[in-house]
């Protein structure tokens, strides 16, 4: 719905893969899911925000 939530999910998804790579190349495993985590995180916020976007356009589209 908003650009800033949309542009703050793509950023915890890229800090995400960040601390994932860090994790992979160190040896750190709790680093490494860590990272798998934030990305999981703001893939499903970022879910959400599409889905609210859908049902703005269906409720615009029966009320226009």
């Amino acid at each position: 719905m908003g650009l800033k939530d949309k542009a703050e999910n793509k950023a915890e998804e890229l800090k995400g893969h960040g601390k994932e790579s860090v994790g992979e190349a160190t040896g750190d495993r709790d680093l490494q899911a860590e990272g798998k985590g934030d990305q999981a995180s703001g893939k499903l916020k970022n879910a959400g925000e599409h889905v609210k976007d859908a049902a703005k356009d269906v409720k615009d589209g029966l009320t226009s």
